[in-house]
């Protein structure tokens, strides 16, 4: 029998293990295969799984392995909780890398827009469950894929422009190939779209009630591993057809789908403002409101990013999109959004400059102008 000093220590090493255990920070993304399906799983849930550099480094990774594998016939992807699927990239970190010079701000847009390029050219079925808060970074691990599968809980937004930002992950290339003028007016305004509404506009390319969640997962990994696209879409559209939430639910832009197109016409940002100016409904008084709140800088660049985006394929649109990202980590306005949205939350930024008309073209060139051979994105 152990003398009681040596049990008492036993037992602090048992304390001191299990204290370790604890204390261990849970991985923030999480692989796992179920059958044939590879599941990848946000796990930053308090922090609405906003995504960082590592996480991207370990997706990017997997879905290679996985889309090699010929055990693996779909790739499914979702957020831990119900609030949020992905709320966007972690931009506070990439802020606060590019005021030290840090190579993370650099390394975060390129290695994002790879996975992204990746997600959008993927040779297995791609099923993206936007389930809750789909924002900026979380756009782009879900629009470019195969499948978009949104709930009542979704909440879909691109708000760049408020944080001196503009809509990235390929926003240039998915935003204008929306009806009319709608991507434009979401992405000048950070508009939210929520539930149904989603797929109305073309975003989801599915809706089920959330109540069905766990039977799409359990349905999609039961599958084939040869189901291929045919036998996903089966899946998701025989829930689609069960599903009642918001069924009779009209689209919220509908009302203003003529005004949108209209007044979200012009070439220039200049013109829109005057458009709206001249309108005398509220609703054009409110979107005029809101665009002033907006960085001008970022209002012009979105703007152009959009006009010219159109005909452009994703890997051509996120090559642009890297030079405007490295452009707005030299720039002011980016670092000033961050601090009034994100860090003292005073939602009051002051931008440089802060009128459009104050804005020069020779600044907005710039912004759109090659990098460094050695610096430009390579896809």
């Amino acid at each position: 029998m152990l003398p009681r000093s040596a049990l008492r220590l036993r037992v602090v090493i048992k304390h001191l293990r299990l204290a370790k255990m604890s204390s261990k920070a849970p991985d923030e993304i999480l692989f796992h295969h179920t059958n044939n399906t590879g599941v990848i799983t946000l796990n930053r849930p308090k922090a609405l799984n906003a995504l960082n550099l590592s996480m991207v480094r370990k997706m990017y990774d997997q879905m290679k392995k996985w889309e090699d594998d010929p055990k693996i016939g779909l790739v499914l992807i979702k957020g831990e909780g119900e609030k949020s699927f992905c709320a966007g990239g972690d931009i506070r970190a990439v802020t606060e890398a590019g005021r030290k010079g840090d190579s993370l701000a650099q390394d975060f847009f390129k290695e994002e827009y790879i996975l992204n390029h990746k997600i959008g050219n993927y040779k297995k079925p791609y099923v993206a469950l936007i389930d809750g808060i789909t924002m900026g970074g979380g756009v782009g691990l879900s629009v470019h894929g195969m499948f978009r599968v949104a709930t009542e809980r979704t909440m879909f937004a691109m708000p760049e422009t408020g944080i001196g930002l503009f809509p990235d992950v390929g926003g240039g290339h998915f935003l204008p190939q929306l009806e009319g003028k709608l991507g434009i007016f979401l992405a000048l305004t950070g508009f939210r779209l929520k539930g149904r509404d989603v797929q109305s506009i073309g975003i989801a390319t599915h809706f089920i009630d959330s109540s069905k969640v766990s039977e799409l997962e359990k349905r999609l990994t039961n599958l084939n591993v040869d189901a291929g696209k045919e036998g996903v879409a089966g899946v998701l559209n025989e829930l689609q057809s069960q599903s009642q939430v918001e069924a009779d639910k009209e689209f919220i832009l509908k009302p203003h789908v003529e005004q949108i197109n209209r007044l979200f016409s012009g070439q220039t940002m200049e013109k829109i403002f005057e458009a709206l100016q001249k309108d005398e409904s509220d609703w054009a008084k409110k979107q005029l409101d809101i665009l002033k709140k907006m960085s001008p800088i970022s209002l012009k660049i979105t703007l152009r990013l959009l006009l010219e985006g159109k005909n452009r394929s994703l890997a051509e649109d996120l090559k642009i999109e890297y030079r405007l990202s490295q452009r707005c980590l030299e720039e002011k306005d980016f670092y000033e959004g961050v601090r009034a949205v994100l860090i003292d939350k005073d939602n009051n930024p002051q931008w440089n400059p802060a009128n459009i008309k104050d804005v020069p073209q020779s600044k907005v060139e710039w912004f759109f102008s090659p990098l460094d051979a050695k610096r430009e994105l390579n896809l």
